[in-house]
Protein backbone atom coordinates (compact mmCIF):
# COMPACT_ATOMS: atom_id res chain seq x y z
CA UNK A 1 0.00 0.00 0.00
CA UNK A 2 1.18 3.26 -0.59
CA UNK A 3 1.32 6.49 1.87
CA UNK A 4 -0.83 8.50 1.64
CA UNK A 5 1.50 11.28 1.05
CA UNK A 6 3.18 9.92 -1.87
CA UNK A 7 -0.44 9.41 -3.79
CA UNK A 8 -0.03 11.78 -5.91
CA UNK A 9 3.51 11.25 -6.96
CA UNK A 10 2.71 7.70 -6.95
CA UNK A 11 0.33 8.55 -9.67
CA UNK A 12 2.65 10.94 -12.06
CA UNK A 13 5.04 7.98 -11.76
CA UNK A 14 3.36 5.40 -12.87
CA UNK A 15 1.36 7.91 -15.69
CA UNK A 16 3.44 6.98 -18.48
CA UNK A 17 2.79 3.21 -18.30
CA UNK A 18 -0.96 3.92 -18.12
CA UNK A 19 -3.53 3.23 -20.95
CA UNK A 20 -5.14 6.45 -22.41
CA UNK A 21 -8.39 5.68 -20.34
CA UNK A 22 -6.24 5.43 -17.37
CA UNK A 23 -4.32 8.83 -18.13
CA UNK A 24 -7.43 10.58 -18.48
CA UNK A 25 -8.61 9.67 -14.72
CA UNK A 26 -4.68 9.96 -13.28
CA UNK A 27 -4.78 13.98 -14.98
CA UNK A 28 -7.91 14.74 -13.19
CA UNK A 29 -6.76 13.31 -9.83
CA UNK A 30 -3.92 14.86 -9.84
CA UNK A 31 -5.55 18.45 -10.79
CA UNK A 32 -8.56 18.00 -9.31
CA UNK A 33 -8.36 15.38 -6.61
CA UNK A 34 -10.40 17.60 -3.69
CA UNK A 35 -13.41 17.14 -6.15
CA UNK A 36 -12.18 13.39 -6.95
CA UNK A 37 -11.96 12.61 -3.01
CA UNK A 38 -15.88 12.94 -3.11
CA UNK A 39 -17.33 11.05 -6.53
CA UNK A 40 -18.32 7.97 -6.60
CA UNK A 41 -16.60 5.69 -8.87
CA UNK A 42 -19.30 6.15 -11.43
CA UNK A 43 -19.25 9.60 -11.31
CA UNK A 44 -15.50 10.54 -11.89
CA UNK A 45 -15.94 7.61 -14.51
CA UNK A 46 -18.54 9.92 -16.03
CA UNK A 47 -16.47 13.10 -15.88
CA UNK A 48 -13.69 12.16 -17.32
CA UNK A 49 -15.18 10.07 -19.97
CA UNK A 50 -14.05 6.57 -18.84
CA UNK A 51 -16.60 3.17 -17.56
CA UNK A 52 -16.85 3.35 -14.04
CA UNK A 53 -15.23 -0.32 -13.92
CA UNK A 54 -12.46 1.26 -15.65
CA UNK A 55 -11.67 3.58 -12.68
CA UNK A 56 -12.29 0.86 -9.80
CA UNK A 57 -9.39 -1.26 -12.01
CA UNK A 58 -7.37 2.18 -11.81
CA UNK A 59 -7.11 2.13 -8.28
CA UNK A 60 -6.16 -1.17 -7.83
CA UNK A 61 -3.48 -0.79 -10.96
CA UNK A 62 -1.70 1.96 -8.05
CA UNK A 63 -2.13 -0.75 -5.19
CA UNK A 64 -5.56 -0.20 -3.48
CA UNK A 65 -7.88 -3.26 -2.66
CA UNK A 66 -11.23 -1.03 -3.67
CA UNK A 67 -11.72 2.03 -4.57
CA UNK A 68 -13.56 3.07 -1.63
CA UNK A 69 -9.83 2.57 0.55
CA UNK A 70 -8.42 5.05 -2.62
CA UNK A 71 -10.98 7.22 -2.13
CA UNK A 72 -10.37 7.40 1.29
CA UNK A 73 -6.59 8.47 1.03
CA UNK A 74 -7.73 11.60 -1.27
CA UNK A 75 -10.13 12.37 2.00
CA UNK A 76 -6.68 11.87 4.17
CA UNK A 77 -4.29 13.55 1.55
CA UNK A 78 -7.23 16.37 1.75
CA UNK A 79 -7.41 16.64 5.72
CA UNK A 80 -3.57 16.46 6.24
CA UNK A 81 -2.67 18.27 2.93
CA UNK A 82 0.58 18.05 1.64
CA UNK A 83 3.80 19.91 3.26
CA UNK A 84 5.52 22.89 1.69
CA UNK A 85 8.08 20.78 0.32
CA UNK A 86 5.71 18.14 -1.94
CA UNK A 87 3.74 21.37 -2.52
CA UNK A 88 6.90 22.96 -4.25
CA UNK A 89 8.04 19.75 -5.90
CA UNK A 90 4.44 19.86 -7.54
CA UNK A 91 4.23 23.01 -8.72
CA UNK A 92 7.95 22.32 -10.32
CA UNK A 93 6.40 19.67 -12.16
CA UNK A 94 2.84 21.21 -13.19
CA UNK A 95 5.03 24.76 -14.28
CA UNK A 96 7.69 23.14 -16.38
CA UNK A 97 8.28 24.62 -19.62
CA UNK A 98 4.80 26.11 -19.50
CA UNK A 99 3.91 30.08 -20.17
CA UNK A 100 3.25 30.66 -15.94
CA UNK A 101 1.05 33.54 -16.30
CA UNK A 102 -1.54 31.67 -18.38
CA UNK A 103 -1.34 28.77 -16.45
CA UNK A 104 -2.12 30.21 -13.03
CA UNK A 105 -4.46 32.44 -14.32
CA UNK A 106 -6.27 29.93 -16.18
CA UNK A 107 -6.06 27.70 -12.90
CA UNK A 108 -7.67 31.12 -10.75
CA UNK A 109 -10.32 31.32 -13.28
CA UNK A 110 -11.40 27.81 -13.14
CA UNK A 111 -11.44 27.56 -9.00
CA UNK A 112 -13.97 30.66 -9.38
CA UNK A 113 -16.26 28.90 -11.90
CA UNK A 114 -15.79 25.74 -9.43
CA UNK A 115 -16.80 28.25 -6.50
CA UNK A 116 -19.89 29.33 -8.05
CA UNK A 117 -20.44 25.70 -8.76
CA UNK A 118 -20.77 24.80 -5.27
CA UNK A 119 -21.65 28.24 -3.17
CA UNK A 120 -25.36 27.60 -2.48
CA UNK A 121 -27.52 31.22 -2.99
CA UNK A 122 -29.68 30.47 0.33
CA UNK A 123 -26.71 29.84 2.20
CA UNK A 124 -24.81 33.17 1.14
CA UNK A 125 -28.47 34.96 1.67
CA UNK A 126 -28.53 33.68 5.27
CA UNK A 127 -25.08 34.32 5.62
CA UNK A 128 -25.57 37.98 4.90
CA UNK A 129 -28.79 38.29 6.83
CA UNK A 130 -26.57 36.39 9.98
CA UNK A 131 -23.87 39.19 9.42
CA UNK A 132 -26.49 42.51 9.50
CA UNK A 133 -28.41 41.11 12.63
CA UNK A 134 -24.96 40.22 14.77
CA UNK A 135 -23.92 42.54 17.74
CA UNK A 136 -20.25 42.62 16.72
CA UNK A 137 -18.49 40.45 13.84
CA UNK A 138 -15.36 38.70 14.98
CA UNK A 139 -13.05 38.29 11.31
CA UNK A 140 -10.60 35.35 11.97
CA UNK A 141 -8.05 33.83 9.53
CA UNK A 142 -4.63 32.66 10.32
CA UNK A 143 -1.21 32.29 8.50
CA UNK A 144 -2.06 33.45 4.90
CA UNK A 145 -5.75 33.30 5.11
CA UNK A 146 -4.97 36.80 7.47
CA UNK A 147 -4.48 38.94 4.65
CA UNK A 148 -7.87 38.52 3.18
CA UNK A 149 -9.36 38.34 7.04
CA UNK A 150 -7.57 41.79 7.26
CA UNK A 151 -9.54 42.93 3.92
CA UNK A 152 -12.80 42.00 5.04
CA UNK A 153 -12.40 43.08 8.76
CA UNK A 154 -11.33 46.59 6.95
CA UNK A 155 -14.74 46.60 4.82
CA UNK A 156 -17.26 45.45 7.25
CA UNK A 157 -15.94 48.62 9.82
CA UNK A 158 -15.98 50.72 6.42
CA UNK A 159 -19.62 50.12 6.06
CA UNK A 160 -20.54 50.72 9.62
CA UNK A 161 -20.34 46.94 10.75
CA UNK A 162 -18.87 46.64 14.28
CA UNK A 163 -16.11 43.67 13.03
CA UNK A 164 -13.37 42.92 15.40
CA UNK A 165 -10.24 41.56 13.56
CA UNK A 166 -8.80 38.44 15.39
CA UNK A 167 -5.31 38.48 15.31
CA UNK A 168 -3.08 35.04 16.21
CA UNK A 169 -0.02 35.52 17.05
CA UNK A 170 -0.17 33.09 19.69
CA UNK A 171 -2.99 31.20 21.37
CA UNK A 172 -3.37 33.01 24.26
CA UNK A 173 -3.88 36.40 22.34
CA UNK A 174 -6.50 34.28 20.70
CA UNK A 175 -8.54 33.81 23.32
CA UNK A 176 -7.86 36.66 24.99
CA UNK A 177 -9.63 38.74 21.66
CA UNK A 178 -12.63 36.43 22.28
CA UNK A 179 -13.47 35.75 25.69
CA UNK A 180 -16.35 37.49 25.83
CA UNK A 181 -17.73 36.17 23.31
CA UNK A 182 -21.59 35.74 22.99
CA UNK A 183 -25.00 34.41 21.11
CA UNK A 184 -25.52 37.64 19.73
CA UNK A 185 -22.10 37.88 17.72
CA UNK A 186 -21.12 36.33 14.77
CA UNK A 187 -17.58 34.48 13.58
CA UNK A 188 -16.76 34.57 9.99
CA UNK A 189 -13.44 32.12 9.78
CA UNK A 190 -11.42 31.70 6.93
CA UNK A 191 -9.39 28.20 6.94
CA UNK A 192 -7.49 27.19 3.66
CA UNK A 193 -4.97 23.93 3.91
CA UNK A 194 -3.06 23.28 5.93
CA UNK A 195 -5.73 24.31 8.31
CA UNK A 196 -4.37 26.32 11.41
CA UNK A 197 -4.95 24.43 14.57
CA UNK A 198 -5.04 28.09 15.94
CA UNK A 199 -8.37 29.00 13.86
CA UNK A 200 -10.00 25.22 14.92
CA UNK A 201 -9.53 25.73 18.74
CA UNK A 202 -10.75 29.43 18.39
CA UNK A 203 -13.97 28.32 16.32
CA UNK A 204 -14.53 25.63 18.54
CA UNK A 205 -14.75 28.09 21.38
CA UNK A 206 -16.73 30.51 20.04
CA UNK A 207 -19.05 27.60 18.48
CA UNK A 208 -19.40 26.04 22.47
CA UNK A 209 -20.44 30.00 23.72
CA UNK A 210 -23.15 29.81 20.81
CA UNK A 211 -22.16 31.95 18.92
CA UNK A 212 -23.26 31.78 15.07
CA UNK A 213 -20.36 30.52 13.04
CA UNK A 214 -19.73 31.73 9.35
CA UNK A 215 -17.29 29.21 7.60
CA UNK A 216 -15.36 30.10 4.28
CA UNK A 217 -13.54 27.47 3.27
CA UNK A 218 -12.28 25.11 0.45
CA UNK A 219 -14.05 21.67 0.67
CA UNK A 220 -16.37 19.84 3.67
CA UNK A 221 -13.56 17.85 4.97
CA UNK A 222 -12.16 21.46 6.32
CA UNK A 223 -12.33 20.79 10.42
CA UNK A 224 -14.34 24.61 10.60
CA UNK A 225 -16.99 22.80 8.90
CA UNK A 226 -18.64 20.83 11.54
CA UNK A 227 -19.00 24.52 13.80
CA UNK A 228 -20.44 26.72 11.20
CA UNK A 229 -23.80 27.75 11.33
CA UNK A 230 -23.53 28.38 7.45
CA UNK A 231 -20.52 27.35 5.03
CA UNK A 232 -19.27 29.09 1.97
CA UNK A 233 -16.99 26.99 0.11
CA UNK A 234 -14.69 28.67 -2.07
CA UNK A 235 -12.49 26.39 -3.92
CA UNK A 236 -8.31 26.69 -3.94
CA UNK A 237 -5.28 25.23 -5.61
CA UNK A 238 -4.30 22.89 -2.91
CA UNK A 239 -1.18 21.59 -5.15
CA UNK A 240 0.35 24.90 -5.63
CA UNK A 241 3.11 26.42 -3.33
CA UNK A 242 1.37 29.56 -3.44
CA UNK A 243 -2.26 29.25 -2.16
CA UNK A 244 -4.54 30.41 -4.33
CA UNK A 245 -7.08 32.96 -2.30
CA UNK A 246 -8.90 34.41 -5.50
CA UNK A 247 -12.19 32.54 -4.61
CA UNK A 248 -12.62 33.22 -1.49
CA UNK A 249 -11.61 36.72 -1.55
CA UNK A 250 -14.35 37.33 -4.73
CA UNK A 251 -16.67 35.78 -2.21
CA UNK A 252 -15.63 38.08 0.69
CA UNK A 253 -16.09 40.95 -2.24
CA UNK A 254 -19.74 39.44 -3.10
CA UNK A 255 -20.71 39.93 0.88
CA UNK A 256 -19.41 42.78 0.99
CA UNK A 257 -21.51 44.20 -1.86
CA UNK A 258 -24.30 42.67 -0.84
CA UNK A 259 -24.21 44.33 3.05
CA UNK A 260 -24.02 47.70 1.01
CA UNK A 261 -26.83 47.24 -1.00
CA UNK A 262 -28.94 46.32 2.06
CA UNK A 263 -28.44 49.38 3.76
CA UNK A 264 -27.50 51.35 0.96
CA UNK A 265 -28.73 54.86 2.07
CA UNK A 266 -26.48 54.54 5.63
CA UNK A 267 -23.70 53.70 3.69
CA UNK A 268 -23.27 56.17 1.16
CA UNK A 269 -24.08 58.60 3.58
CA UNK A 270 -21.29 57.41 5.67
CA UNK A 271 -19.19 57.83 2.60
CA UNK A 272 -19.97 61.24 2.00
CA UNK A 273 -18.76 62.33 5.20
CA UNK A 274 -15.75 60.25 5.18
CA UNK A 275 -14.98 62.25 1.38
CA UNK A 276 -14.97 64.67 3.48
CA UNK A 277 -12.50 63.95 6.53
CA UNK A 278 -10.36 62.07 3.66
CA UNK A 279 -10.15 65.60 1.90
CA UNK A 280 -9.94 67.47 5.14
CA UNK A 281 -6.54 65.22 6.02
CA UNK A 282 -5.60 64.79 2.58
CA UNK A 283 -5.44 60.83 3.28
CA UNK A 284 -4.91 60.45 -0.55
CA UNK A 285 -2.63 62.08 -3.04
CA UNK A 286 -4.50 64.51 -5.44
CA UNK A 287 -4.16 64.31 -9.06
CA UNK A 288 -2.74 67.54 -10.05
CA UNK A 289 -3.42 68.39 -14.15
CA UNK A 290 -0.74 69.48 -16.83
Amino acid sequence: MHERKDIITTIKSMRPGFSKSQKLIADFICEHYDKAAFMTASKLGEKVGVSESTVVRFASEIGYSGYPKFQRELHEIIKNKLTVSQRMEITSNKFAEKDILTTVLTSDIDKLRQTLESVSPEDFTACINTIANARKVYVLGARTCFSIANFLGFYLNLISIDARLITTNSASETFEQIFDIGTDDVVIAISYPRYSRRTHNAVKFAHDRGTKIIAITDSEISPIVKYSNHTLFARSDMSNFVDSLVAPLSIINALIVALVMRNRDKVAENFNALEHIWEEYQVYEKHEEQ
